[in-house]
């Protein structure tokens, strides 16, 4: 029995700024790795490749508003610094 990926741990290194803010990244950290996971069976982000990030930001996010967006995109951008890679995300 596997233990289900912390993504708290995960990005503790990187997340800054108020209580509210880092709240706001855990969660949408956490839809992403669900999305993720549900269509590519990836659970852990060290397993992702950058399409995975771009399918999200395209499809998975092209109901929604602008601005709802660009707070995916800053957790994104999260995301990647924590994995040291230099993935370019734009809307």
């Amino acid at each position: 029995m596997s233990k289900a990926f912390d993504m708290e741990v995960f990005l503790a290194g990187v997340l800054t700024g108020s209580h509210a803010t880092r709240l706001r990244h855990l969660r949408q950290a956490r839809i992403i790795q669900a999305a993720i996971a549900k269509r590519w069976q990836r659970e852990s982000p060290w397993a992702w490749q950058r399409k995975h990030l771009e399918w999200f930001l395209k499809h998975h996010l092209e109901q929604r508003r602008e601005n709802t967006r660009y707070y995916y995109l800053l957790t994104i951008r999260l995301i990647v610094r924590r994995l040291e890679v230099l993935w370019i995300f734009d809307l």
